[in-house]
């Protein structure tokens, strides 16, 4: 699993993901991404176009970084995840505690509501 982030205009910060969020994907990301979501209040975009798998330790995370962000009055969104790992987002329930994008633009408006 690999993990780039950039800070975009309005304040937003760009989370991108690459690779398969299993097992080992969880483990690699976990400190990094877990710093990046839990240390400072912020606005959160998080890239999952180069998902291409989604485990529920994956899911953990994902939610993991999301609950740091609310409690520090900051959020978190997910956007341009593939049909397969939307599927597997949905089916566990993951788009009731999260908002889950179609795309960047979606994701900033949604991050500026």
């Amino acid at each position: 699993m690999k993990m780039d982030s950039q800070t975009l205009d309005g304040d937003i910060t760009l989370i991108r993901l690459d690779g398969r969020l299993d097992i080992e994907g969880a483990q690699t990301l976990d400190q990094p991404f877990t710093y990046l979501t839990s240390t400072h209040p912020a606005k959160i975009a998080v890239d999952l176009s180069d998902v291409s798998f989604v485990a529920s330790i994956g899911i953990r995370t994902l939610l993991a970084g999301a609950r740091g962000q609310a409690s520090r009055g900051g959020k978190l969104v997910l956007f341009g995840a593939q049909p397969m790992v939307l599927r597997v987002l949905q089916t566990a329930g993951v788009d009731q505690l999260l908002t889950l994008c179609a795309d960047l633009d979606t994701a900033r408006a949604a991050l500026d509501a």
